[in-house]
């Protein structure tokens, strides 16, 4: 069976990105990870999603990524990305170009709950706010990684949406910090909270 794992860029108010045409250009610090990034911590995020896995996006973060990292070459993070294979929740199936594609079906959650119940590689949630939502709170997401920026942005598009999900309980697996203070904190999915 194959493990739902969501992992997000987030900075310290909960804005995984500025949102927008142009996402992280139209905020005025530009791409406002970038002073955080160091070769310790690049190497913990390519751990985080694994030597090999496949990819569950949301169209809007499939066409984000399907503008850059076909351009990226070499490396193994970058050849993980690109060879992985790509269940997009579009209306549009025909118009995806950066592959290797999967199919999802007419029926998306069916179509996730079946690649889900498969033998197979993780699939891997990144941005797609509006699908890690929805993957919550149908109860099938089995890991959540944040990897938190020591920023405030005050506004911009939050990982989960406003009253959107609904409660969840997370069990703490473990944290990296790297030299330039980002955390990378992994919880896995409990389920409901419990009560008192």
């Amino acid at each position: 069976m194959r493990k739902i794992r969501i992992i997000e860029h987030i900075s310290l108010d909960g804005v995984i990105s500025m949102g927008g045409s142009n996402e992280d250009n139209e905020y005025s610090h530009g791409d406002w990870t970038a002073p955080y990034r160091t070769v310790e911590g690049a190497a913990a995020v390519a751990e985080a999603y694994g030597q090999s896995f496949d990819l569950l996006l949301g169209r809007r973060t499939y066409d984000l990524w399907a503008g850059v990292w076909p351009m990226v070459k070499g490396g193994p993070f970058a050849e993980g990305i690109n060879a992985a294979i790509k269940y997009v929740v579009t209306h549009r199936p025909e118009s995806i170009g950066w592959g290797p594609v999967g199919d999802l079906g007419a029926d998306v959650m069916e179509g996730i709950r079946r690649l889900k119940a498969q033998d197979g590689l993780d699939l891997i949630v990144s941005g797609s706010s509006t699908l890690t939502t929805v993957l919550l709170n149908q109860g099938l997401v089995d890991e959540v990684v944040l990897i938190v920026y020591p920023v405030l942005l005050g506004r911009g598009k939050r990982i989960f949406l406003s009253d959107g999900v609904a409660p969840r309980e997370f069990a703490f697996v473990g944290s990296k910090a790297s030299p330039t203070g980002v955390l990378i904190n992994t919880y896995r999915h409990v389920g409901s909270p419990r009560a008192e």
